[in-house]
């Protein structure tokens, strides 16, 4: 029976009497298998990536474990988040000079953690207008601020109607001081006229002398 030498393994006829390091001889190499350090760091990329992977795939599952009614609650902030924001912006945009500082609003949080405006105001103010006539335009202004956005809340319509009592008795002040002043016209024309009489009079007794 012929034995191959390939599958025999004879230290006294392939091995070197001396070895030195990094031999690569049969026997080194079977008595000294590949540093454990380089098997170390292999295992160590291979865990980060896969710890990596397992992150993602929590975001992403986390992501996807929103119920269909929530999936539905969350459209329905976002349609109110717009809906408030735009409400306000319409305010600001109509009132003008009678609307004090930026809008303010009220939050509601989602079941994806995110914050959504539910409500929000806008600070108007109705002072100023020294004279009935000043007085009536920041009414009018006032009314058209609130009355802006395309549905106004109950508040909305309320400040409205302030708006047009405070228009109104400016309306009837500005209507007293015409009266007032129509009056005062009549007494100095008639004045004036008398003033004219009394000096045809000394005119024409002069004129006699």
């Amino acid at each position: 029976m012929t034995i191959s030498s390939a599958q025999v393994y004879s230290p006294s006829l392939f091995e070197p009497k001396e070895h030195s390091i990094g031999c690569q001889c049969p026997g080194c190499c079977k008595n000294n298998p590949e540093p454990a350090e380089s098997k170390t760091v292999n295992t160590n990329e291979k865990s980060d990536a896969e710890s990596s992977q397992s992150e993602n795939s929590k975001t992403e599952k986390s992501d996807r474990e929103l119920s269909l009614g929530e999936r539905q609650q969350v459209t329905q902030l976002q349609q109110r988040d717009s809906e408030v924001r735009a409400h306000e912006a319409a305010h600001i945009a109509a009132g003008g000079a009678v609307v004090s500082g930026a809008a303010s609003f009220t939050y509601q949080k989602g079941p994806d953690g995110k914050l959504y405006a539910v409500g929000g105001e806008v600070s108007i103010s109705s002072s100023g207008g020294s004279t009935p006539e000043e007085k009536i335009a920041i009414a009018k202004q006032i009314q058209a601020g609130a009355l802006a956005p395309a549905n106004p809340s109950p508040q909305d319509l309320k400040v409205a109607s302030s708006a047009a009592l405070m228009e109104a008795k400016a309306r009837q002040e500005l209507s007293l001081e015409n009266q007032e002043s129509l009056k005062q016209k009549a007494v100095n024309a008639y004045s004036q006229n008398q003033d004219n009489i009394i000096n045809k009079n000394e005119l024409e007794k002069l004129l006699e002398a």
